[in-house]
């Protein structure tokens, strides 16, 4: 077969089985992938760690069982350890017997066996099941420039966005093949040029704006396309320390989700725009101005998927993506001092906070985890997305200030304040 694909010796030798007829389809189904989309060559891949998405056990998921099992018989496993997904199950996160049933015998049935199988693939250890993988507690935490191989929206964004490194939007297992032959098509999001920006947004607001709004808006605006975002700074500031990368990992991920932003640039923010400023811009550039009456405008278009628009909440979700330790500490203490105010002991409807079970266990460490434990709050690695996914959990009227589980899920959504202030009332 001629592939028009420019090859190294050594991809070619892949390619012609010098390493096993799996390499040879690992190699030979990437250079298909990348000629789809234009690239003319591989490019190594530079980070010390990889990220998948390919983290549930799902029944239905039969036909990724028998590849895994191919590329682990045939020795085709990752050449870097990798980062995956949260899994979809836990215990102490509130179900009913019928979800448990349809959760542990009908949908997740596939967890255990999946989880060895990736084991045996590269997977870093059963503390790196996270959507935010980028945490230093996680410690896959790529720098700035290195190609990846990570899938996962709000991770890819963050990862190109925040840290500067590079990386596409694609699926689990097209960065699975990645990892294992360390090598990944040159297109996109990798190349210079594909790093531009074809949208300029002016942020005009009166105030600091909601991220998970303001994400989302942005996302629906230029779907799938680069922004170079003006006028945000003023709020967020110009350093990226916790709390700004906190802020803009709930804003990447709404953008991801609402669109299909796999990068943008936060002028005088994020690494490429302090170095490159407007050069980053393309000429032409489209032109979206963002104020208050349009973060209004996006959130009252919000549908809400509930039987009863009305209903009480039965489960609030927080964390998706992953909370960070210091997002944490912070929600406990709001949530602390709700309840006081309020003259309640304990959060009026089940609540769960999620995080990477490495910030889980730095996060139990402090005293902070005792007073947390004392609100009624649940603290959780899982992925709220998976849990949704239920159809009997579906029916629930479940609350998130998540703009990404609102946008997959049935849940409705809630800025961080109104949520704070349903869960430490009293239910009427």
């Amino acid at each position: 077969m001629d592939y028009k694909m420019i090859l190294t010796q050594e991809e070619q030798d892949i390619l012609n089985g010098s390493k096993g007829e799996t390499m040879a389809k690992v190699m030979k189904t990437l250079v298909l992938y990348g000629e789809a989309f234009g690239a003319t060559k591989m490019v190594p891949v530079e980070s010390k760690m990889g990220h998948l998405v390919t983290s549930f056990g799902l029944k239905v998921m039969k036909p990724v069982y028998d590849l895994m099992d191919q590329l682990i018989a045939g020795g085709a496993l990752s050449q870097q350890k990798f980062s995956v997904d949260p899994k979809p199950l836990d215990k102490n996160v509130p179900a009913n017997f019928l979800q448990k049933l349809i959760f542990n015998k009908f949908m997740y049935s596939m967890q255990d066996s999946y989880d060895a199988q990736l084991s045996k693939l590269g997977l870093i250890d059963d503390k790196s099941y996270t959507c935010t993988c980028y945490m230093d507690e996680v410690g896959n935490v790529p720098k700035k420039g290195e190609v990846l191989s990570w899938a996962e929206s709000s991770a890819v964004v963050f990862a190109n966005s925040v840290l500067g490194a590079r990386c596409n939007r694609n699926s689990g297992i097209i960065e699975l093949f990645g990892s294992i032959v360390g090598r990944v098509p040159y297109f996109g999001l990798v190349t210079d040029e594909g790093r531009k920006a074809t949208w300029i947004v002016e942020v005009k607001t009166s105030k600091k704006p909601e991220a998970q709004i303001l994400g989302s808006a942005i996302g629906m605006k230029v779907m799938e396309d680069v922004p170079y975002i003006k006028g945000l700074d003023k709020w967020i500031g110009t350093e990226l320390d916790g709390d700004t990368k906190a802020y803009l990992k709930d804003f990447g991920a709404a953008t991801a989700s609402n669109g299909a932003v796999g990068l943008y640039h936060v002028e005088n923010l994020t690494p490429e725009a302090v170095e490159s400023g407007e050069s980053l811009i393309v000429e032409g550039a489209q032109v979206y101005v963002v104020d208050d009456a349009e973060l209004e405008r996006v959130q009252a278009n919000y549908p809400v998927m509930w039987k009863d628009k009305n209903a009480t909440p039965k489960l609030c979700f927080i964390g998706c993506p992953h909370l960070s330790h210091a997002q944490l500490i912070e929600w406990t203490d709001n949530v602390v001092a709700g309840l006081k105010k309020n003259g309640l002991k304990k959060v009026s409807i089940p609540t769960v906070f999620t995080a990477a079970p490495a910030v889980v266990e730095e996060f139990n460490k402090t005293p902070y985890a005792a007073k947390l434990k004392a609100t009624g709050v649940i603290l959780s690695y899982i992925c709220p997305l998976m849990y949704m996914n239920n159809p009997l959990c579906k029916k629930m009227p479940v609350i998130t200030n998540s703009n990404k589980l609102r946008t997959y899920t049935t849940s409705r959504y809630y800025k961080s304040d109104e949520i704070l202030d349903i869960i430490t009332k009293e239910v009427k």
